[in-house]
């Protein structure tokens, strides 16, 4: 069989009271996915293992088979690929956000208000040289976007200026060791820059004209140099493919020798075209073994704390499934699961497992009645996501047998 990897960002959760007391997951009308737990098997998945936050790249990455703890060297370059940069090596890449900065330089908004038209243009405006170190700077979706420092003598052994919460200062970035005194250097001067060009770029008095916040400062974190790691079909012995429309996952798979099937207009945000996704899956295996398909609504509403909107997306995921996969599954392994947990309880990523569901025609039932994270802990499965592509491969035949 071929495989369908459907990861809903940030899927797991916890109760809440506006749910009376249960998940996001428990509470959604979803009758394709819990006909499916019915007959398929379920279970919970640690991302990277108990008692770990996982953050998207190295869950992601430990999914695909690539142990973090070898092959992940920060967020940066992953995002950085995924915009579309072409890295070289000994780059220096970091993830970054387009957000809105006082006077004082106090962040009022770290997304910028969600920022989504006209990115491209502000980020044309900050591609530059400083001290002989060509920076280059990528939009991603909305208000995201990579930063990525070219030249010698560089280090991603930095500090980050990201404060991460509204109502602080921007950071002065620090070197964490003597070599990279020469990168903090670049890094603060990039930024004082930036934030000139962009307090007086058209895109941003015409946002001010309109009430909108301005898209005036860069906001960056998760420096790394690309890491060298074998390409999937190497470790596993089958091709694949993928559809995601947010930069960082794009990377990651773009990175691991992946082709990539995202349909245009898609986006990594609530609105996203869910069918269009799931049927770009689709046509990937006409050509492909595997596909791994990311969907991010989940993990936004999460972190935002609210498991409503949460709960919707959910149930628009499953309606999706309904229209375009369930009866297109004969010769299919399907498996849906998150990257990790983001309760809207907390607005951020927690160690909880998720839930696992995995399903295709002949599997072992577990024949539990609801897909959530109260149930799935009586399921068949129980694993890391170290375990999570050779689990797929023995049930899709793809696995060779252990000893004589």
């Amino acid at each position: 069989m071929k495989i369908f990897l459907l990861i809903a960002d940030g899927l797991g959760d916890r109760p809440s009271e506006v749910l009376k007391g249960m998940t996001p997951l428990e509470a959604a009308n979803k009758p394709n996915l819990n006909k499916m737990a019915h007959e398929g098997m379920v279970g919970l998945i640690d991302p990277i293992k108990p008692g770990i936050i996982p953050g998207s790249d190295t869950s992601h990455l430990n999914y695909l088979g690539y142990d973090p703890m070898k092959y992940y060297t920060g967020r940066g370059p992953f995002e950085a690929l995924g915009t579309g940069l072409k890295l070289e090596p000994g780059d220096i890449a970091f993830r970054a956000n387009f957000a809105t900065v006082d006077e004082g330089f106090v962040v009022r908004d770290r997304r910028a208000g969600r920022i989504r038209k006209d990115t491209d243009k502000l980020a044309k405006s900050l591609n530059m040289e400083i001290d002989g170190v060509k920076v280059m700077f990528k939009e991603g979706t909305e208000h995201r976007g990579a930063l990525v420092l070219r030249g010698k003598g560089l280090s991603p052994e930095v500090s980050e200026n990201d404060p991460h919460h509204e109502g602080l200062k921007v950071k002065m970035v620090q070197p964490l060791k003597d070599e990279a005194e020469r990168t903090a250097i670049i890094l603060n001067e990039f930024f004082n820059r930036s934030h000139e060009i962009l307090n007086s770029h058209p895109v941003n008095e015409s946002r001010i004209k309109s009430g909108e916040l301005p898209a005036n400062a860069i906001l960056f974190r998760g420096g790394g140099i690309v890491p060298d790691i074998p390409k999937f079909k190497e470790l596993h012995g089958f091709s694949g493919g993928f559809v995601a429309a947010v930069a960082l996952v794009s990377g990651i798979c773009t990175l691991a020798g992946l082709k990539n099937y995202t349909p245009a207009g898609v986006t990594g945000s609530l609105d996203t075209n869910i069918e269009a996704k799931l049927t770009a899956g689709l046509e990937a295996l006409k050509n492909e073994d595997f596909v791994i398909v990311n969907v991010k609504g989940t993990d936004i509403a999460g972190h935002d704390g609210d498991p409503i909107a949460k709960m919707k997306f959910i149930e628009r995921i499953d309606q999706a499934i309904g229209k375009v996969l369930i009866n297109r599954l004969d010769d299919v392994l399907f498996c849906f699961t998150g990257d990790h947990s983001t309760p809207a309880t907390v607005k951020e990523h927690t160690s909880d497992p998720v839930p696992i569901l995995i399903y295709y025609k002949g599997s072992r039932a577990d024949k539990i009645e609801n897909l959530a994270e109260s149930q799935c802990r009586t399921g068949t499965l129980r694993i890391m996501g170290s375990d999570l592509m050779d689990v797929l491969k023995s049930h899709a035949g793809k696995a060779e047998k252990f000893g004589a």
